[in-house]
């Protein structure tokens, strides 16, 4: 099969090319998915777990990309819940072989079954950036109705299903980012936006609950926000600063079938939109992965038509 693979940690995207692999063994409990479509994290490549298994042996070459949309052609021994044929989508583990190929061994239970009206480019937007918003707005974050949300890149593919999620529950959303996302997080549903490039964040106010996807600075002067009581929540690295009578919570997204499914039919019935920066083929993967590409929404590598 095609793939992308990474072997030289030093070359950083400069390593990446495709490249023939064998087929994928179905452990217990796997299944084989035929990807459709995948979607990647630009920062995989410093992740430990991209070269080293769980037990930091050594794993190259290793294929990137941790969320996929496909169909099941081949299930493991023991596994249960899902059926050959079946369109899913979801999260392949961090410390295996990813979806950035033409098939991925997958945990069963790290999958959802997808429906046959959602596209699966669209599918393999939403794992990741979904679970992510989820799990930090109302798992960490503790976000409820009539609340003031701050969500930092709200115009990413985290950012974006974010303020989508917390407007939902009734919660007042203000967003950040730079001012080509202005239009779109305003779209989407945001009460203010600010430039972070232009405008003061310490103008923003005290808030609830502050999400971050940036870290650094911002994530710093983030704290001084958090009203009492509140919380400050990053995806980024753990908080040096904490919350004045607040908490603060660094969080890695777990995987989640059963919310993968209420996140589906949410994107089914309309409730729900990933915002989809690019859509490309396999063999420009590794371009995709390109440090500074600034495209709106999350890029999205189509490994095979529907």
């Amino acid at each position: 099969m095609q793939a992308i693979t990474v072997r030289d940690r030093d070359a950083g995207i400069a390593g990446l090319s495709q490249t023939d692999l064998p087929y994928p063994l179905a452990a217990q409990n796997d299944v084989i998915v035929r990807v459709h479509a995948a979607g990647f994290t630009p920062g995989e490549l410093d992740w430990s777990t991209t070269w080293t298994d769980r037990a930091g042996r050594d794993r190259t070459p290793s294929v990137p990309g941790h969320e996929l949309s496909g169909v099941v052609v081949e299930l493991g021994y023991g596994t249960t819940g899902l059926s050959v044929g079946q369109r899913v989508f979801g999260l392949t583990d961090w410390a295996r072989n990813g979806s950035l190929a033409e098939y991925a061994a997958v945990e069963a239970r790290n999958l959802a079954p997808l429906p046959a009206e959602v596209d699966h480019t669209v599918a393999a937007a939403l794992p990741i950036s979904g679970l992510t918003a989820w799990q930090g707005l109302f798992d960490h974050g503790r976000l409820v109705t009539g609340q003031t949300v701050l969500i930092h890149g709200a115009g990413g593919g985290v950012g974006s299903i974010a303020v989508q999620l917390a407007r939902e529950v009734g919660a007042r959303v203000i967003g950040t980012g730079r001012s080509s996302h202005r239009d779109q997080a305003l779209a989407l549903g945001v009460a203010t936006f600010f430039d972070l490039q232009t405008e003061k964040l310490e103008g923003v106010g005290e808030v609830d609950v502050v999400f971050d996807v940036i870290g650094g600075d911002i994530l710093a002067r983030s704290a001084a926000l958090v009203r009492p009581g509140g919380t400050l929540v990053t995806i980024a690295m753990p908080p040096q600063v904490q919350p004045t009578d607040g908490r603060a919570v660094f969080f890695v997204v777990e995987p989640d079938r059963a919310r993968l499914a209420d996140l589906v039919t949410r994107l089914r019935d309309g409730r729900l939109k990933p915002v989809v920066g690019a859509v490309r083929p396999l063999a420009e993967a590794p371009a995709a992965f390109a440090a500074g590409e600034r495209i709106p929404g999350k890029t999205i590598i189509r490994v095979a038509e529907d």
